[in-house]
């Protein structure tokens, strides 16, 4: 071990950094091997200015060994370790002065993909195909996040999808996963059950809570052997443009550190093994979804018979989006070399590329009102075999952009510190062209309600731009539960116009469902027969397997919740008072955060409840 010290001691001193870092060499014999390999890191890579400040010997010794303790973190994490990121950074941060395009060269193009209508033969066709895969599928969530920006303090998984049945996200995704695993066995007959993996991206500010969740909830019903949670670190904060890393203004012995985006997912499953775990298994197919889009699973099966059918490498879920609309759009790009790729290009980027390659209106709706570049939600589908080809070449590590904030013209200083940072969609920008990447448009009513803006932001949209809200992300979960019931042959009566929380939204009955009750929409035409009708103050919770509703007519509430998911019929005439939703101020500090983030809340003043057919 001796020999081993002095080996890297000597390393150190061939540095001369009595010059360059004299408070170092002071305190070499407080370091391990190990320390004193990434101090040789450090110096190499330009980053003495970190020991500036480090006092004697004896002096806050104990912060010197966790300050190498944090580089020996953001050293491991990150792909080709710290020399590997400041490199990166540089080259970025130099590009970035220079004010280069990063789209310089190519030419954008639409490309090819599926486009879907709700309810017809195709999509009902795709939805099999997608339920018979997805017991070969692992899921993917992304959950790093915290929802401050909601007016929320929790994190964002555990806000409410909607207040009816207070679900929250977590527990409906997990829930839908394992509706999905169980419709896909039955049709595996034969053939043991399969347990869908489900993996959690979380991070410093999320971890805990989200294990706190599942285990104080029983994991929602999912086996907690299933469930995998994957912490990201952060990066390096850079304080200029030679990448010398920014030191914390609370504590001289750290490095200040950024979320380094949600592309980190890529590199996490790459070295977790659970990819290699997963495809001797016998699985196929990855998704990727983000923390609040409450009708996602709207759309998951009949994107993975997509997948499927057209034996996409990679599927990206896509909504139509209006021209110049404040979302990517998916795009293919060819070089003048040949080079080709299909990728999210970014709305304020897509519409200047346009116009500097041969389409001098930019980005505009054709005949249909939309733009021809669908739309792009983050929700990815990759086939799991040239998913692990591509990894086990790039480490997991993704194209990354820095993007500082200058403080004037001359772009030699920042306004404060910037880092790299990737983006989960950004994953096929290194396939190689033989790659089949393609998309499969979904309408926005039926796959599409993120919920991201809090009540002051959301007030401030143009009028006839999406909210992205809590009060429109749960109002659009109604909607599209009256329109599925409608196109499943339920009289649904049309929602009324009121203005919450600043924001003009339809209100339709609230209408909502266990996902056990129904994953598809050949489920849910199964268990609907004869003439009903919901009115539109009415609310309809349906928490069985087994209801089936007959000629049903309803005007009030109506919860149905048999026992041990026994077998129900509903029918004939309900009435009664109903659960009425009352404004609150989200001003208010009095009034619970799930409530104010969405400006209403429910009073239950009658309700049917029916586990009384059983």
């Amino acid at each position: 071990m001796a020999s081993a010290l002095d080996s890297a001691t000597e390393k150190l001193a061939s540095l001369d950094i009595g010059g360059s870092a004299p408070n170092l060499q002071k305190n070499l014999h407080l370091l391990s091997t190990e320390q004193i390999e990434l101090a040789k890191i450090l110096l190499e890579t330009g980053q003495s200015h970190l020991f500036e400040h480090w006092a004697e010997p004896g002096v806050d010794d104990e912060e010197k060994k966790a300050f190498f303790d944090q580089v020996s973190r953001l050293n491991s994490s990150y792909p080709g370790g710290l020399a590997s990121y400041i490199k990166t950074a540089r080259e970025l941060l130099a590009e970035s002065k220079a004010g280069k395009n990063p789209f310089d060269g190519f030419t954008p193009s639409v490309p090819t993909g599926e486009s879907l209508n709700f309810g017809d033969d195709s999509f009902i066709s795709f939805e099999e195909s997608g339920v018979k895969e997805a017991r070969k599928a692992a899921f993917v969530l992304v959950a790093g996040g915290l929802g401050e920006r909601l007016g929320y303090n929790g994190i964002k998984v555990a806000l409410p999808r909607e207040i009816t049945t207070g679900t929250c996200f977590l527990q409906y995704y997990i829930e839908s996963i394992l509706a999905l695993q169980d419709a896909s066995s039955k049709l595996a007959s034969g053939e043991r059950q399969t347990r869908i993996p489900f993996v959690i991206m979380t991070s410093d500010d999320t971890h805990s809570r989200t294990l706190e969740l599942l285990e104080s909830n029983s994991y929602f019903g999912m086996e907690p052997s299933q469930v995998k949670l994957l912490k990201q670190e952060k990066v390096a904060c850079l304080d200029d443009n030679d990448a010398r890393l920014a030191v914390d203004s609370r504590n001289k012995y750290r490095i200040q550190t950024k979320p380094h985006g949600h592309g980190d997912v890529h590199s996490l499953l790459y070295s977790s093994g659970l990819l290699q775990v997963w495809h001797d298994a016998g699985l196929r197919w990855v998704l990727f979804f983000q923390d609040t889009n409450g009708l996602l699973f709207n759309a998951i099966p009949a994107a993975l018979g997509v997948s499927a059918t057209r034996e996409y490498h990679v599927n990206s879920l896509a909504v139509p989006r209006k021209a110049k609309e404040a979302i990517g759009g998916i795009t293919r790009l060819t070089h003048a070399d040949g080079r080709s790729m299909v990728i999210n290009v970014e709305y304020n980027q897509l519409d200047p590329l346009l116009r500097a390659t041969g389409y001098p209106d930019g980005d505009v709706n054709n005949e249909t009102g939309y733009s021809p570049f669908p739309g792009n939600i983050n929700q990815l589908i990759l086939e799991l075999g040239s998913y692990i080809e591509e990894l086990t070449k790039t480490g997991g590590a993704i194209k990354e952009f820095v993007n500082p904030k200058y403080k004037d013209a001359s772009k030699t200083s920042f306004k404060s510190s910037t880092r790299l940072e990737c983006m989960m969609q950004d994953y096929p920008k290194t396939l190689p062209p033989s790659a089949r990447v393609g998309f499969t448009v979904m309408e926005p009513w039926l796959a599409y309600a993120p919920v991201k803006n809090n009540p002051e932001g959301a007030a401030k949209v143009p009028k006839g731009n999406p909210y992205h809200s809590a009060t429109s992300g749960e109002m659009l979960v109604y909607r599209a539960n009256s329109l599925i019931l409608r196109k499943a042959g339920i009289g649904v009566s049309d929602p009324e116009q009121q203005v919450i929380n600043g924001q003009e939204v339809e209100v339709w009955p609230r209408i909502t469902w266990k996902p056990k009750w129904a994953i598809t929409f050949t489920d849910i035409k199964s268990k609907v027969s004869g003439s009903c009708s919901i009115s539109q103050r009415s609310t309809l919770v349906i928490k069985g397997r087994n209801v089936f509703i007959n000629s049903l007519s309803l005007d009030g509430a109506l919860v149905i919740d048999p026992v041990d998911d026994a077998e129900v019929k509903v029918e004939g005439s309900v009435v009664n008072k109903g659960w009425v939703l009352e404004h609150v101020d989200y001003k208010d500090q009095s009034v619970p955060e799930e409530l104010r983030t969405r400006g209403f809340g429910i009073n239950k003043i009658e309700e049917l409840e029916k586990n009384l057919f059983a």
